[in-house]
């Protein structure tokens, strides 16, 4: 029973998904792939947990996208393929959760010539948190990384969520914000490349979201609160 529940709540969240996708506008800011391209670099997208249903909505099809090897992830595959991405089980760490086979499969799925995009804090946070698998798909598929905001028109925000998840409503126009492109430096490493990642989401988030980068703040307080 619980395993037709879930099969059933995947397929209603598909069809949400395709719903947003007929229904909702795009309009896209500060769209800078052609340069890196003309650069010679392919491009990876890191969005926050919370943004990624806009994300899914809003990017080109055939995306790769890592998706947790959790229950919950799984609700979101046929959401994404019927959006004509392509789901990549795993998630964003290197452990046990697939994160090494699931990030080979998004750098090869790159290196064929199509983009990629992953929660850069899931599966569990902490939100806004960037972790190291950004840095390593783009500097493993030579790409330029950039971080996409997608800030729906009508959205509902689950506050009480880790990530506070938005749901982007129907008719929607979602404005979606690029990062500058990032680029690994010839001898930087790792830890440095994410810092500065770090500092680029949090000021594209403070710039198009702010409110949402008050509402972060506040919540982790809260859980520090509550774990002391």
């Amino acid at each position: 029973m619980k395993h037709l529940l879930n099969q059933f709540a995947a397929i209603v969240l598909g069809l949400y998904g395709v719903l947003l996708r007929c229904t909702c506008r795009v309009r896209l800011h500060h769209d800078q792939r052609a340069e890196a391209r003309d650069r010679g670099y392919r491009c990876v997208f890191g969005t926050g947990h919370a943004y990624q249903i806009a994300g899914m909505v809003a990017a080109e099809r055939g995306t790769g996208a890592m998706v947790s090897r959790s229950r919950d992830g799984g609700l979101v595959v046929p959401m994404l393929k019927w959006c004509g991405h392509v789901p990549v089980r795993g998630s964003s760490g290197t452990g046990s959760k697939g994160g090494g086979p699931a990030l080979q499969a998004l750098i090869k799925h790159v290196r064929g010539g199509q983009s990629a995009m992953l929660a850069f804090d899931g599966p569990s946070g902490p939100a806004g948190q960037v972790r190291k698998g950004l840095a390593m798909l783009a500097a493993k598929s030579d790409s330029a990384a950039f971080f996409a905001l997608g800030k729906a028109q009508y959205r509902l925000i689950l506050k009480n969520t880790w990530d506070r998840l938005q749901i982007p409503l129907p008719f929607s126009r979602i404005d979606l914000y690029l990062s500058e492109p990032l680029y690994l430096g010839s001898d930087e490493s790792l830890e440095h490349f994410t810092q500065r990642l770090q500092k680029s989401w949090d000021q594209l988030q403070e710039k198009c979201d702010p409110q949402e980068a008050i509402g972060r703040s506040n919540l982790e307080q809260s859980v520090q609160k509550t774990a002391a």
